[in-house]
C-alpha cells in the first residue's frame, strides 16, 4: 500500500510560487486618493528606482515629463530615489487627478518605510489630501449651480 503524504500550507506556498514563477518581495502598501482617483501604492524596499503604474512604465503611462517629475517628487525630495521600486494601481478619474493620487500614495508609503521622512514631506504638501471634488447636481437646476435662464415673457 502506497504512503500519502500530508502536504502542508507551507508546501502548497511553494509549489504555487512555483508555477506562477514570480519573485515575492516585500513591500509596503498605501493609498494615495484626487478627486475620483485612487492609487494603491507598493514600496518595495530592495529596489533599483523603477516606477510601474498598471503595468506599465512611469514614461509610457504619463508620457509628458512634467507629470514624471510631479509622481516623483516624493521620492527625490527624500532622497530615496535609487533605492526602491514602486508599483501603482490607478483607476478612475482623468489623467490630472491620476497623477495627484500617485504622488500623495508614494508620499504615504515612504512615511510607512521611514517616519522621519515627515518633517521633509510635510511642508511640501504631499501629505494633504486635496479635498476638493466635484459638487453634486441639484434639483431644477442645469448644472451644480447654474439655473434655467429667466424669462420675462
Amino acid at each position: 500500500m502506497p504512503t500519502i503524504k500530508k502536504i502542508t500550507s507551507e508546501e502548497k506556498v511553494e509549489k504555487v510560487d512555483q508555477k506562477k514563477k514570480r519573485v515575492r518581495h516585500t513591500y509596503i502598501f498605501a493609498v494615495g486618493r484626487r478627486k475620483t482617483s485612487i492609487a494603491r501604492t507598493r514600496l518595495i524596499k530592495s529596489g533599483e528606482g523603477k516606477i510601474t503604474i498598471n503595468d506599465k512604465d512611469l514614461a509610457q503611462y504619463f508620457l509628458a515629463p512634467a507629470a514624471q517629475q510631479t509622481i516623483a517628487k516624493p521620492l527625490e525630495i527624500s532622497g530615496l530615489r535609487k533605492q526602491v521600486d514602486i508599483s501603482i494601481r490607478v483607476a478612475g478619474g482623468g489623467m490630472q487627478g491620476q497623477m495627484i493620487a500617485c504622488q500623495h500614495g508614494i508620499a504615504r508609503a515612504l512615511l510607512v518605510y521611514d517616519s522621519e521622512l515627515r518633517a521633509v514631506l510635510k511642508p511640501e504638501g504631499f501629505l494633504k489630501r486635496d479635498p476638493r471634488m466635484k459638487e453634486r447636481k441639484k434639483p431644477g437646476l442645469k448644472r451644480a449651480r447654474r439655473a434655467p435662464q429667466w424669462q420675462k415673457r
